[in-house]
């Protein structure tokens, strides 16, 4: 039996099964060896995972992880702690960009995108990434992801770049005043999920044309700034809640760039399945 994971900053969506029988979807809280212990990695694995995944341990004979942060210098707690859980199996640690990738192209190549919590963006040939801009996090980077978009958005709000009615209506779902959101963001811990939570309010105002053109501009921030810089222009396609529900705005960038959009997906997790079971 094969153990798939895709793990973002908030979720790990897992799907186990074999080539020929139904895959089974469990979700755990998100694993990220970048800002979580090996500890917590082991915690969440042993008190989640564990009781939620029907396979007996000792069934599995490969795990596939692509998540958030999981970059060869810093994925060993991951490894080792599915090692600890399924000692049997052979065990990989990707990036989630390599497991987007797969989803979205399959064994095509073209130029895959994540655009959720987080953006992030890659060239792909088909097996592996050839070229990848670096998305710098929420802070230098990460145009288009929610984290960004929330940011700009409550920033235009309170800097009177956006009408009043909305920063009223926005400060009013949050409960909060101006002070109160420089608080959540500059005092609290994960200030990214925090703008995030940002985006439904915005995609519940996105037929007004001031909040259609801030839309427009931040992806459009996304291509010019990452998917212009590839060597080949290929089709895009993207993964993460952020692409999916703001699919129309982003085919809308797209086109004014002159860029062909592709595969849409809200979750890799069944296309990686697919990825992974085709090859057995």
């Amino acid at each position: 039996m094969i153990l798939i994971a895709d793990s973002g900053a908030t979720k790990t969506d897992w799907c186990y099964g074999t080539a020929n029988g139904a895959c089974i979807r469990v979700q755990t809280e998100g694993i990220n060896p970048f800002h979580q212990s090996a500890g917590h990695i082991r915690h969440i694995l042993e008190s989640q995972l564990a009781s939620r995944c029907a396979m007996p341990a000792e069934a599995c004979t490969e795990v596939f992880f692509y998540g958030a942060g999981c970059l060869p210098s810093v994925s060993g707690p991951v490894a080792e702690a599915l090692h600890r859980l399924f000692p049997e199996a052979h065990v990989e640690v990707e990036t989630d960009l390599l497991g987007a990738a797969r989803a979205l192209c399959q064994y095509r190549p073209g130029i895959a995108c994540i655009l959720g919590t987080g953006s992030n963006s890659c060239l792909y040939d088909g097996e592996r990434i050839t070229q990848n801009v670096s998305p710098l996090g929420y802070i230098l980077g990460d145009e288009g992801s929610g984290a960004c978009l929330g940011k700009h958005f409550v920033a235009d709000c309170l800097k009177g770049q956006l009408p009043a009615h909305l920063k009223d209506a926005l400060l009013e779902d949050l409960q909060t005043d101006a002070a109160g959101i420089i608080e959540r963001v500059y005092r609290h811990p994960q200030a990214n999920r925090f703008l995030a939570s940002l985006c439904p309010f915005i995609h519940r105002h996105k037929a007004e044309p001031c909040v259609h053109t801030f839309l427009l501009q931040c992806f459009d921030d996304f291509f010019r700034r990452n998917v212009l810089h590839y060597s080949e222009q290929l089709p895009v396609s993207f993964a993460g809640s952020i692409a999916w529900h703001f699919r129309t705005e982003i085919e809308e960038a797209a086109r004014i760039r002159g860029l062909q959009t592709g595969v849409f997906l809200q979750s890799p997790i069944e296309k990686l399945a697919e990825y992974h079971f085709k090859a057995e």
